[in-house]
């Protein structure tokens, strides 16, 4: 299997426009696949119309290989008790199955890092879930494992 320091193919990453919606979709719900979720169509067209709202801290970019989306990114401004600056979260990221270990996930990641340093936030932060350890072994050499265990309570 290839990691993500084989060559990968020329892809650029492409911040979304409101004409993205029908390259962003697939790789939306390629992502909530991955994952075993359903998110609701509600959700899904308040979430795009976040993404692409100047006043949301909400953002998204899609990986390129020519016309072809082949990956997407998400990522949230937002303050934090431990820092003046804003944090960055970067919530979501997909790579289509026949496009990981080619160092898409890197670029995608990276860009994020790019964009969340020049609005002056000093880290990015992000989330997987314990069984995906193929991302995993990208995020431990890209980055450091705090040791931090999320609880979550869904409130009815």
């Amino acid at each position: 299997m290839a990691t993500d320091s084989a060559i990968r193919p020329a892809a650029t990453i492409k911040p979304l426009t409101e004409q993205d919606y029908d390259i962003w979709y697939p790789q939306w719900q390629g992502y909530q696949d991955f994952y075993q979720v359903d998110i609701p169509l509600a959700t899904r067209k308040i979430t795009w119309q976040r993404l692409l709202d100047p006043k949301e801290p909400m953002f998204g970019a899609l990986a390129m290989v020519g016309e072809q989306a082949v990956g997407m990114v998400h990522w949230i401004f937002h303050r934090s008790c431990w820092t003046v600056e804003y944090s960055c979260y970067l919530q979501d990221l997909y790579v289509d199955a026949g496009q990981r270990g080619l160092g898409l996930g890197r670029l995608l990641i990276e860009h994020v890092c790019a964009q969340a340093k020049a609005a002056g936030s000093t880290r990015v932060h992000w989330l997987t879930h314990e069984t995906n350890s193929t991302a995993m072994q990208l995020y431990d050499r890209i980055a450091q494992r705090p040791g931090f265990v999320q609880y979550r309570k869904q409130l009815d």
